[in-house]
């Protein structure tokens, strides 16, 4: 074949029936490096790098339990709705990225109600390594053949047995590596700008930079959602990612402002 043929299995290893996937690793390997990241947040800016433990699981709760809750409910509500049970089904497949978002959010707003911080300020530079986050979870999309792109006869296009022999954009590479441009800009914005920055500037950017990049790639993916979405000329994607991108701007022309 002219194209790049991807077939890897999605298993990494296995201990007898207990099988280790290649998205699992990468999803871990991505909370992992946050965490990190936010040690050395926390260290540069004389924080309680203790405090870190107990964010680590509001926040991991928070991806889990938004992302969930955002699949069932925003691409295939019909089948959740009439099997509740198999929303607790998480090994089968099916995290949404807005969900998580959302999750994050949310279960940030109770840690910072706790720790007596600012919750803007954490939003800021929780937003860095979450588009870190971003880059991870499309490589293991990547690795399990899933969320491909549409059918195309470009040189770098991807053909995935697993679904077909049809050559197909790389979708998940497009956003993955959009994304790590993403974590990298920000990164470096707050080593150099940190105190000029205005609150709020960060996490502006990441929402403008992340969603317009959704948004954008959507064009060329695999419908995701289990219903029909022609009424609205776009993707579910593109709709849930249109919130996030007025709440950036507005959040960045408040911040330039102030």
């Amino acid at each position: 074949m002219e194209h790049f043929v991807w077939s890897l299995n999605p298993i990494a290893f296995s201990f007898g029936s207990v099988h280790v996937f290649w998205y699992g690793m990468l999803f871990a390997s991505a909370i992992l490096a946050g965490l990190h990241f936010m040690k050395w947040v926390y260290k540069v800016e004389g924080k309680n790098v203790d405090d870190l433990d107990t964010m680590f699981i509001y926040i991991v709760i928070g991806i889990v339990i938004g992302a969930r809750l955002g699949h069932c409910l925003f691409y295939d509500p019909s089948y959740y709705l009439a099997n509740p049970m198999k929303i607790f089904a998480v090994w089968e497949g099916g995290l949404a990225s807005h969900g998580g978002g959302l999750g994050v959010v949310l279960s940030l707003y109770f840690f910072v109600k706790k720790f007596k911080l600012d919750y803007l300020w954490l939003l800021d530079r929780v937003a860095i390594p979450t588009a870190l986050f971003g880059f991870f979870v499309r490589m293991g999309n990547f690795m399990n053949s899933e969320i491909v792109g549409n059918p195309t006869d470009l040189s770098w296009a991807v053909v995935f047995t697993r679904v077909d022999l049809l050559p197909r954009h790389p979708a998940q590479l497009y956003e993955s590596f959009s994304y790590l441009v993403i974590f990298i800009a920000l990164t470096l914005l707050y080593r150099l700008k940190r105190e000029s920055l205005r609150q709020g500037t960060l996490l502006s950017l990441f929402f403008i930079g992340i969603f317009s990049v959704r948004f954008l790639v959507e064009f060329i993916k695999v419908k995701q959602a289990d219903y029909d979405t022609s009424f609205l000329h776009m993707s579910t994607g593109q709709a849930l990612s249109i919130p996030f991108l007025l709440i950036g701007f507005a959040l960045l022309i408040w911040s330039l402002r102030k």
